[in-house]
């Protein structure tokens, strides 16, 4: 059995059982049904037609479940809607699903939760492993969702932003369990790009592949943060990046810039520099420039602020971090940096430890302990 293959096919398939007028939930259910089938009867009948037998057998699943619950007409009317056996239609419906998906009545964590589901193809517990929440909580999220987008249906245009919005989310879960979300992110992204022709999917497809690029310099061996500057270049994957620069360039060229098209040509820039100290800040600065434009974000603003230290010194830095609130998430974090490239270890260390107790995660925390460790040592020296 190809896992990979069944997984690709899946959201297809799913499109096709909804765009003939199936409910959502009732269509995912006999999508299930008939990939359980494909594990029994694959191994020693295996179809010509693999996406073919896959909706035909769905379907008659879907048809037999309305049977049980249907009126004797309308049972009837679904009868003779069933398409006559032969080979599957070439259209690709997946991209109305991606919609579906990431449809606005959906809270941002339900609509991943489906988007892993539908379109990933991922089990129940595959994903309640990935968030590190028990099954049936999972099971739960899903099945709301389900429900919420069974009467949506495919008459109106999706919002390409929307969908974005939800795989950006999926790539920022990173990896937890068995599933590497990064890379299902990466990987569905990159199925959107083939179903569509827009500068901003190929922007984000850019974006993942350069922050992924990254990953091994991210950690040392036990497990600690390494920020950007005192990572191992070495250990970063430069096909990735020249992938990821490339698929840049061509969207860039299209001369429609987007938010994820500017992030990504930041996280190029960083790419593109040999050292740390040779990365180009003043370029950078620029594009959170456009970013800010773009967003209005004070997030961006706060990144920002930071390139700003860089490219123009830490004074620099710490007047544009003044003009923003001081309980935007990490401003203690960069208000600490800030303070030691001026030479005002004290407060940086105060503000180090501060921002520990505030830090969103446990590796983070270490990390900013162990900062404001390291300047109370240097100044009882």
């Amino acid at each position: 059995m190809d896992e990979v293959l069944l997984r690709s096919l899946t959201p297809s398939v799913l499109a096709v059982l909804v765009r003939r007028g199936a409910d959502f939930a009732a269509a995912e259910d006999a999508v299930q049904d008939a990939l359980v089938e494909a594990v029994r009867v694959w191994p020693a009948d295996p179809p010509k037609d693999v996406k073919g037998w896959l909706i035909t057998v769905a379907w008659r699943r879907f048809l037999d479940a309305t049977r049980a619950d249907t009126a004797r007409r309308r049972r009837e009317d679904r009868v003779d809607e069933e398409p006559a056996p032969g080979p599957a239609n070439s259209a690709d419906d997946t991209l109305q699903l991606y919609f579906l998906c990431a449809h606005p009545s959906l809270t941002p964590s339900s609509a991943v939760a489906l988007t892993l589901r539908a379109v990933g193809g991922l089990t129940t517990r595959q994903i309640a492993q990935a968030y590190l929440v028990p099954e049936a909580t999972m099971a739960q999220r899903i099945s709301r969702a389900k429900r919420t987008v069974s009467g949506v249906r495919f008459d109106r245009p999706g919002d390409v932003a929307t969908v974005l919005r939800v795989l950006y989310l999926v790539f920022n879960e990173g990896y937890s369990g068995d599933i590497d979300l990064a890379a299902e992110a990466i990987r569905l992204t990159r199925q959107l790009t083939a179903a569509i022709d827009h500068p901003e999917v190929a922007g984000l497809l850019a974006l993942m592949l350069l922050h992924h690029a990254r990953r091994a310099g991210r950690t040392a061996p036990d497990g600690s943060l390494v920020p950007l500057a005192e990572q191992d270049r070495a250990r970063w994957d430069t096909a990735s990046i020249g992938e990821g620069v490339g698929i840049l360039r061509a969207a860039l060229a299209r001369d429609r810039l987007g938010e994820f098209q500017a992030q990504a040509a930041i996280a190029a820039l960083h790419a593109d520099a040999p050292t740390a100290e040779e990365t180009d800040w003043v370029q950078i600065v620029e594009w959170y420039d456009e970013l800010a434009r773009l967003t209005d974000s004070p997030v961006v603003r706060l990144n920002r602020a930071v390139a700003v230290g860089e490219a123009d010194g830490p004074r620099a830095g710490l007047a544009a971090l003044a003009s923003l609130e001081d309980t935007l998430p990490r401003h203690t974090a960069v208000a600490a940096y800030l303070h030691e490239r001026d030479g005002d270890a004290s407060t940086a260390a105060r503000l180090y430890a501060e921002a520990a107790r505030k830090a969103p995660n446990l590796a983070e925390r270490d990390y900013l302990t162990r900062q404001a460790a390291r300047l109370n040592a240097l100044r009882h020296r």
